[in-house]
């Protein structure tokens, strides 16, 4: 087998890393949207943490306002629905 060269190596390292530290950040985000329509206090830490992730580029801006949008949707249904 040939010798790989040592940036190579570094950047698979790198790679590997920052995949498993995207993956939890990705899994915390789905977490978070499932309680968000628990509280409103929940839905503001769901809205914020997917901003950071827009912002760190872990997840795509636009991805992220979606998501936002459905969630604040979703949570105005289900209070509108609850005070009727």
């Amino acid at each position: 087998m040939a010798k790989r060269s040592k940036s190579g190596l570094k950047r698979k390292r790198q790679t590997v890393k920052r995949h498993l530290r995207n993956q939890q950040v990705r899994s915390e985000l789905k977490t978070l949207a499932k309680k968000a329509l628990e509280t409103p206090e929940q839905l503001t830490l769901a809205i914020a943490a997917l901003d950071v992730a827009a912002r760190r580029r872990i997840i795509h801006p636009n991805a992220a306002a979606r998501k936002k949008s459905r969630l604040m949707r979703r949570q105005a249904k289900g209070t509108a629905g609850s005070r009727a």
